[in-house]
């Protein structure tokens, strides 16, 4: 049985209440995670404010630094021990769990190096002054991790906001909760002081509104879905605490008649397949010039009916999905295109030795699609790509942008001003041009407009975010 970490200690839930742990390649319960609550949620944020401030807002940058650096080697120390965590709670393949462990690390190691960099400025003023600006922490932070990348998204929210010199609470998602508790556990192993680093494990409608409203908490990192973004929202801003919002998307890839489909093809599939579409920042659209769809269509699809997917362990393209209720939302989306008679071009395969009681879904391949329905339009947080041609740059720039979402977005094109045109005038946080993600990019700040939220994590960036900027004036005569 998991317990929450609090204060460099595991403790249950004073309700003594649990939550079963299940795992989602064969839909069996294998553990059991405390099913916290407000008064649990108090206590975390208790000892969060008093490292906070004893101890944290007193450590020099560079032994902050020091200690995410240690942490960042006892993870890169015990990455399998973490991707097996992984594996059996999110269904992850080996290679996606073994990735996301390493991911984990660098974010430590990257966080790490920037604590002693966070610089101010001095500025220019009237005869007499001399003003500078430094940056501060916030104070306590919470974050709300969710399900689909539970080290990843702890790692770039929770590194950066302890290298500002935050301390910090986290309600991971009660779906994925074992690595969380893991590294927490790690860090306390490694030096980090009592209270800097608190886990809080339950329902989100629970322990994470209770973050939400909490008044001790100074900031608020949520990964979710845009309704919930917005209640969050509602909460934090009934005592004006600032947000940070990654929202979700509903990526498109535009393929141009120039471009080198041989590189293009594994990437636009990678990208919905991986972690079985369960990322928000997938490439759920294809969009393709009309001269090449047909062609690519065909690429597509098979690819698409070479993939298969099984329990996490056999490692094959694909695992399952994380629960049964994400897998009926699959299922009613797909109907739903049926329904609208949307043709189903290409599916992969679930494998013989996949247990029914998993939760398993085979990539699908959509062709043909009117950017108006449901299926164009909303994130279905699965692995369902959805085909449409498009007549010109005009024309693929209004498809793009056609969306409440704007995360990402993949160029494919050989032409230089169209490259930089299109970077310029889609509506997103990131635009990658003849690639797909660039291999996750810790460096890279990422974040999204519209009902993609707002607020960036990951790079230098994310600093910003965890700070607050003070302007000091001297007048000195």
């Amino acid at each position: 049985m998991q317990h929450h970490f609090i204060a460099n200690g595991q403790q249950p839930s004073l309700s003594g209440q649990t939550l079963p742990v299940i795992d989602p390649s064969d839909g069996q319960v294998f553990d059991e995670i405390q099913r916290g609550n407000a008064d649990d949620l108090n206590q975390a944020v208790a000892a969060a404010r008093h490292a906070y401030d004893t101890v944290w807002q007193r450590t020099p940058a560079f032994e902050r630094g020091r200690l995410l650096m240690a942490l960042a080697q006892a993870v890169s120390a015990r990455t399998d021990e973490l991707a097996a965590l992984e594996q059996r709670d999110c269904g992850k393949p080996t290679r996606q769990a073994l990735a996301d462990a390493r991911a984990l690390a660098r974010y430590f190691e990257f966080y790490a190096g920037a604590c002693d960099k966070l610089h101010g400025e001095t500025l220019p003023y009237q005869d007499g002054f001399s003003v500078l600006t430094w940056r501060e922490p916030h104070g306590v932070t919470g974050h709300i991790v969710p399900w689909n990348y539970p080290m990843q998204i702890f790692g770039r929210s929770v590194g950066a906001a302890l290298a500002a010199g935050n301390t910090c609470v986290v309600k991971p998602a009660e779906d994925a909760c074992l690595s969380i508790l893991r590294v927490a556990e790690m860090a306390a192993q490694i030096g980090f002081p009592p209270g800097v680093l608190n886990v809080v494990t339950g329902l989100g409608h629970e322990v994470g509104d209770a973050l939400a409203r909490h008044p001790g908490i100074d900031h608020v990192s949520f990964t979710g879905s845009p309704r919930v973004g917005t209640l969050i929202q509602q909460a934090a801003a009934e005592r004006h605490a600032p947000v940070t919002l990654e929202l979700g998307g509903k990526s498109p890839q535009l393929v141009f008649a120039d471009a080198d489909l041989d590189a293009a093809v594994p990437v636009i599939v990678n990208a919905i397949t991986q972690n079985a579409g369960q990322t928000c920042s997938a490439g759920s659209r294809v969009l393709i010039e009309r001269s090449i769809y047909e062609p690519l269509i065909g690429r597509l699809a098979e690819a698409f009916e070479a993939l298969r997917v099984g329990p996490a362990a056999m490692d094959l393209d694909l695992g399952p999905l994380i629960r049964a209720s994400q897998q009926q939302r699959v299922w009613d989306f797909l109907s739903d295109a049926q329904v609208a008679g949307i043709p189903l071009v290409a599916q992969g395969q679930i494998v013989d030795d996949a247990p029914e009681s998993g939760f398993y879904q085979a990539p699908t391949l959509l062709a043909d699609v009117p950017p108006e329905h449901r299926i164009a339009q909303d994130e279905v947080f699965g692995p369902v790509l959805c085909a449409t041609p498009f007549e010109d740059e005009a024309h693929a720039l209004q498809l793009a942008n056609g969306t409440p979402y704007g995360l990402v977005a993949g160029v494919w094109t050989r032409d230089g001003a169209r490259q930089f045109r299109l970077a310029r005038q889609l509506h997103c946080g990131q635009v990658f041009v003849n690639n797909y993600g660039a291999g996750g990019g810790v460096e890279l700040p990422f974040g999204g407009v519209k009902s993609s939220g707002h607020g960036r994590e990951k790079g230098f960036e994310a600093l910003y975010g965890f700070t607050t900027l003070k302007t000091v004036a001297l007048r000195h005569g």
